[in-house]
């Protein structure tokens, strides 16, 4: 995942601070040693690194921090105050003309993901703002550019307006916002061509649909994967067209997060979107105080909130809650919470937005297989309606019959009764003290249901490492 060996490496730094009563100048110059280390090991460009540093340094080594009754605390507050200004300061959205339709141009080289871009966020402006978007079709050099445009569209049920690759992509462009306007559209995104490399052919085109169509936002697609790579990629960018905002792709991969850290100081424009993963509502805003607090460790609640007023049925949710307070929870209410969970993502990557989770030992390798619902769900399915409704039933040879019915050993049917059991144990004990159902489900760090299915998955990960410490014991004494 994106910045998980900056956000050790600072996290580190800062642990030494926490610690610490007092802290002295000496203190600080090391922590920013560290920190300095921290940002070149993640990609980031070395001008922005040297100008970071040096702004926390001349902060931190402030008297009203210094002699503050917790200047680790207040340090740590300056540099996630910097992160967040480095990033931009605050959330930029689109800009949208007072006269539709915005015109949008998506811009960027090839294989950033410029054209899955374009349909991820037509989608995102239908759902969240109530748009009505078209995309043009405006690439008439990748082979199958047009029809994979065409098939996100009807993928996403939003129209594409193409007129064939022996059209000169100006002609495109202009016609389909024609077309936008007969049919009432109010957002139009221009996909237009890349190259695998910036050149002078390519940018020279850009600048004409530019010209010929005044689009409100040009927004520029750069991988993250790229690192250093992205943000001058994204400054010869800016120099020809004068770009309106990034879209950072492929976030969730292998990233060390230099690209997010480093494109607002190099070009001056914000990241506006950022892409993580290949779903087609995998795209979110950027919120630049957000990231710098993954970034530190320090948790990201209010994206973990809004995951849940998105994803979560509330009246399911009441209706769970309900169940909760009265002891009714069965195990198809237990799997209907866990489609619910994963309607968020990732359970690895929701756990790591918990203030606190970051810093258990051993998180970090956590990975939870997605068909790990799947299997619990053959299991629940291959019992009878009074079996799931009562689990207190399940005696040893029903278990077995439901493990050759579900096609799962009998080992992971009695790890799914066991987890239930503990859940509703956990829920029932939560709900004495009036809590809701959200907050049954994201309490406090490890005392969450989420944190406390990232225990039974790091217990689990434990127990196998004990067997084979024992089998290796066992071994050399037979020796």
């Amino acid at each position: 995942m994106a910045f998980e060996g900056l956000t050790e490496r600072l996290q580190n730094a800062m642990t030494k601070l926490r610690r610490k009563g007092k802290v002295s100048e000496a203190d600080v110059k090391e922590m920013m040693r560290e920190v300095r280390l921290a940002l070149l090991e993640a990609d980031v460009n070395f001008k922005v690194v040297k100008d970071f540093v040096k702004k926390v340094s001349e902060r931190a080594v402030g008297s009203e921090v210094l002699e503050n009754l917790n200047p680790g605390q207040q340090i740590i507050k300056i540099v996630n105050d910097e992160l967040t200004d480095l990033m931009g300061g605050g959330k930029e959205g689109i800009e949208f003309s007072p006269k539709p339709p915005t015109v949008i141009m998506m811009v960027g080289l090839q294989g950033a993901g410029k054209t899955t871009t374009a349909g991820k966020l037509a989608n995102y402006l239908r759902e969240k703002d109530h748009k009505r978007p078209m995309m043009v079709a405006a690439d008439i050099y990748r082979p199958a550019a047009i029809e994979q445009l065409q098939t996100l569209g009807e993928q996403l049920n939003i129209p594409v307006f193409s007129m064939g690759d022996q059209v000169s992509p100006i002609e495109i462009a202009e016609k389909g916002i024609e077309q936008a306007k007969n049919e009432g559209r109010d957002v139009v995104f221009i996909d237009t061509a890349g190259r695998l490399q910036i050149d002078e052919t390519l940018m020279a085109e850009l600048s004409e649909i530019k010209a010929a169509t005044q689009p409100n936002e040009i927004f520029l697609v750069v991988d993250a994967m790229t690192g250093q790579e992205a943000a001058n990629v994204a400054k010869s960018f800016n120099e020809q067209l004068d770009i309106t905002g990034v879209v950072l792709t492929k976030l969730d991969g292998d990233t060390r997060g230099g690209a997010a850290l480093s494109i607002r100081a190099v070009t001056g424009k914000p990241i506006k979107f950022v892409g993580q993963g290949e779903k087609l509502d995998a795209i979110d805003a950027f919120y630049p105080d957000r990231m710098a607090s993954r970034i530190l460790g320090m948790g990201d609640m209010l994206t973990l909130i809004e995951k849940a007023q998105q994803d979560v049925d509330e009246k399911k949710a009441e209706e769970m809650a309900e169940k909760i307070r009265e002891n009714t929870f069965d195990l198809n209410d237990f799997i209907d919470q866990m489609d619910q969970v994963n309607k968020m993502g990732p359970l690895e990557d929701i756990i790591k937005m918990i203030p606190g989770m970051n810093n258990i030992p051993g998180l970090d390798q956590i990975q939870v297989d997605p068909k790990d619902t799947a299997r619990m769900k053959a299991i629940v399915l291959s019992m009878t309606g009074a079996e799931r409704e009562n689990p207190d039933i399940l005696s040893q040879s029903r278990r077995k019959r439901i493990a050759k019915g579900s096609g799962r050993p009998l080992v992971e049917v009695n790890r799914l009764i066991k987890q239930f059991n503990e859940s509703k144990k956990m829920m029932n004990q939560m709900s004495k003290g009036n809590l809701s159902g959200m907050d049954n489900l994201f309490g406090k760090g490890a005392k969450g249901k989420l944190g406390k299915m990232a225990f039974n998955q790091m217990n689990k990960k434990a127990g196998i490492n004990k067997k084979k410490k024992k089998k290796k014991m066992v071994r050399k004494k037979k020796k």
